[in-house]
């Protein structure tokens, strides 16, 4: 019988006796804590009193080991070689604490050098529209890429020091990923303390073969699995990654696209999930400031990874995607030259909407033109 460093980890200290049968030279010069040191031959000869602990054996690399356990087992003891030996423990180890350290670092960094420009905008959002009550219980949708995982990271800050109760669940869905999204994903929600729950399902393969807009249609399957798995799992509030640069980006590809003024509402009631709410809790915090966030942490996370990707004819020879968000991103980025504030202006522009001087507007799905009140 073996057992995992992993499986180890998630034992109380009372339910084992962990022996190192290494050289007693090995031992000193380190050992995994809780350990006692005990040669093949004293273990067999005075093996432990308890038989209704687990004894896990450990040697170098976890060959001569199993050998040990099988004969204890014979014995009547419960007994397991640790897979990998002392050196699978040293590595864990080792990662473990790297990732304690960039973990440590990156929430740091939130509460200090980025506490204006990323903590505070986030905080201010969630109080000015109000995103977040009372007894909620939050699915917090990580994508794998930078907005989501800040996300978690910020939630988890806001939870530490928050005055009222409200729960989190972190929610993955892999809609198809390759093998290598999917470790990097899980790499990083490692790393980044973030306690990940992965869900699958076959979107990428549904949409492959639509030709007509099926980034439209993944982006919405995907929310739609979102709000059926959070709310399976009692949440009442689903949290997306979209920050300010989305916003705007989605203001004025109404105007220029779709010939309507709209904005992307940083919260929303479900019409199809009932008590289910949306919520966008980056919706002050800028792109830039994200990926300084990223790059000062020395962090990497996948950006598209979706089966179009590689093969994508709306993509330029150097690689820059020529889609409408693309080139509403290079529209601002132009005028911004011209006029600094461009950005905060084009989001203001929906705050200050005054219907005395708009043709028409709809509200509730009903149309109201000027005309209807002009001689009132």
């Amino acid at each position: 019988m073996e057992i995992t460093v992993e499986e180890l980890g998630s034992l109380k200290q009372e339910q084992y006796h962990l022996v190192d049968i290494r050289s007693r030279e090995e031992f000193e010069y380190g050992c995994i804590p809780g350990a006692s040191f005990s040669s093949i031959e004293e273990l067999f000869s005075n093996p432990p009193e308890e038989k209704d602990k687990k004894i896990i054996i450990y040697c170098s690399r976890g060959i001569i080991s199993i050998d040990v356990a099988e004969k204890l087992t014979t014995m009547g003891y419960d007994a397991y070689s640790l897979e990998g030996g002392y050196y699978a423990w040293l590595l864990d180890d080792m990662t473990r604490k790297q990732n304690e350290e960039v973990c440590q670092e990156a929430e740091k960094s939130l509460r200090k050098k980025y506490r204006k420009t990323i903590w505070c905008k986030f905080v201010k959002a969630v109080k000015q529209y109000e995103l977040v009550q009372e007894g909620d219980k939050i699915a917090v949708c990580i994508s794998g890429g930078k907005d989501s995982m800040l996300m978690a990271k910020l939630f988890q800050e806001l939870k530490r020091h928050n005055k009222f109760h409200f729960e989190l669940k972190f929610l993955v869905m892999d809609p198809g990923y390759n093998e290598e999204n999917r470790q990097i994903i899980e790499q990083n929600a490692k790393k980044l303390n973030i306690p990940i729950e992965i869900y699958e399902s076959d979107i990428f393969d549904a949409v492959y073969n639509i030709e007509k807009s099926p980034c439209y249609l993944c982006a919405r399957m995907r929310r739609g699995h979102l709000y059926n798995f959070a709310q399976q799992l009692g949440c009442n509030k689903i949290a997306l990654g979209h920050h300010f640069d989305d916003v705007i980006e989605t203001i004025l590809m109404g105007m220029l696209y779709g010939a309507q003024v709209q904005t992307m509402m940083p919260k929303l009631h479900s019409t199809n999930f009932e008590g289910m709410e949306l919520i966008r809790p980056l919706y002050l915090v800028r792109e830039d400031d994200i990926m300084a966030w990223r790059d000062y942490n020395g962090l990497h996370f996948i950006q598209c990874a979706c089966k179009f990707t590689d093969t994508c004819t709306t993509c330029r020879p150097d690689g820059q995607n020529r889609s409408k968000r693309q080139a509403t991103k290079e529209l601002i980025r132009m005028l911004k030259k011209e006029s600094p504030d461009v950005e905060k202006c084009i989001f203001r522009s929906v705050e200050n909407v005054n219907l005395d001087t708009v043709i028409a507007y709809k509200k509730g799905g009903k149309t109201h033109n000027f005309l209807d009140t002009y001689d009132e």
